[in-house]
């Protein structure tokens, strides 16, 4: 079993105010894809430095099935580091980078070509054995580092930000390559990302931290539908919630003289809370005439994307922020400087208590 277990672990840097990871506890899977997202300098990197033995714990433990790996050396974790710089040996070939930490482990030869040749088939390599890094794309710079890792059949693959050097049509494709072969080897793997898009589309769980916390851990899907706080809510999600501050008013959330209809499971706690903030996704919104009431939106820019496009406007209304962004059809007839009016419906209003950030709708 190669699950890993994080019990309270921290990581305090000498000379700082407050520890980096004040204390992360967190349980992930037997062959389970974890994500660690959140902005830059949130823990994500520092945990799983410590999860790969390249920074000191400074309390608590970590654990690779029974196995408390917490005082361990590197070498000793069975862990394998893939890195945002690939970290290839630019006077070595394909292979022998590949087969390197096997040579160093005394793996007879035989075997070292048996495992490179396997991975190499797996990774669609066969064919640049022999060429030395630097005639290799970014994408096939990266897929040799993921060939290391996977020739040394490690419990754990920890990844580092991977794709942070390739270009935007690179980084899709790669993102899908590691995903599917996660699922085919069945590596527990702990990846870090400050990028929530991959996040989303990768991992079976993700983890979003803020200041060294975990502020919610759950399935992508839950992420994006139920976020637990504020953070959350304006984290996940790609353009971002648009997060509105209101008050509470019968049931309802007011904006300036505006009224938003809440589920019925918020509005019956909005008695205890006055200062809250609706959030709404892009997509949430839907259009309407003036005369059914919705919100007042000045288009500043549009967004065509072809099968649908965002509107950003602003609103008169008090209480709005300055930018509000809409979903619409790539049809829809929307231009920069008309008026827009948009509407929801209740199961599509967050809620969540201004003062604590904590979600106040089911």
């Amino acid at each position: 079993m190669a699950t890993v277990t994080f019990e309270k672990a921290q990581r305090w840097y000498p000379g700082a105010d407050k520890p980096t990871v004040p204390g992360i506890d967190l349980e992930i899977g037997d062959g389970e894809f974890m994500v660690l997202v959140g902005p830059s300098g949130c823990g994500k990197s520092t945990t799983l430095r410590m999860l790969a033995g390249l920074e000191e714990i400074n309390a608590g433990k970590i654990f690779i099935g029974d196995r408390d790996i917490t005082h361990l050396p590197p070498k000793d974790r069975d862990i394998a580091m893939v890195f945002q710089n690939y970290a290839l040996y630019p006077h070595m070939s394909v292979a022998d980078n590949m087969a390197f930490a096997l040579k160093m482990a005394k793996v007879p030869e035989a075997e070292r070509k048996k495992r490179v040749a396997d991975a190499a088939a797996i990774l669609g390599l066969t064919e640049y054995l022999e060429r030395k890094p630097k005639a290799l794309s970014g994408g096939q710079r990266q897929r040799v580092a993921m060939g290391r890792a996977i020739v040394r059949s490690p419990q754990v693959f920890c990844m580092d930000e991977p794709l942070s050097n390739l270009d935007a049509k690179m980084r899709v494709q790669t993102r899908t390559d590691i995903a599917k072969l996660q699922a085919d080897l069945g590596v527990t793997t702990v990846y870090v990302t400050h990028d929530q898009v991959e996040a989303m589309t990768m991992g079976d769980r993700v983890a979003v931290m803020n200041f060294g916390e975990l502020q919610q851990v759950d399935t992508p899907l839950k992420l994006y539908d139920k976020p637990v706080n504020l953070f959350v809510a304006g984290f996940i999600g790609s353009p971002q919630m648009n997060l509105l501050k209101a008050t509470s008013k019968d049931g309802k959330a007011q904006i300036g003289g505006y009224l938003v209809p809440v589920d019925p499971a918020a509005s019956q706690q909005l008695g205890q809370h006055h200062n809250i903030t609706v959030g709404v996704r892009p997509e949430a919104w839907r259009l309407v005439s003036e005369s059914e009431g919705g919100l007042p939106i000045e288009v500043t820019v549009v967004e065509e994307l072809g099968a649908d496009g965002f509107v950003y406007g602003n609103s008169d209304v008090e209480g709005t922020p300055s930018n509000v962004i809409v979903r619409v059809s790539g049809r829809d007839s929307v231009r920069k400087g008309d008026v827009i009016h948009v509407t929801t419906d209740p199961q599509n209003v967050h809620v969540f208590d201004t003062d604590t950030g904590e979600r106040l709708s089911d």
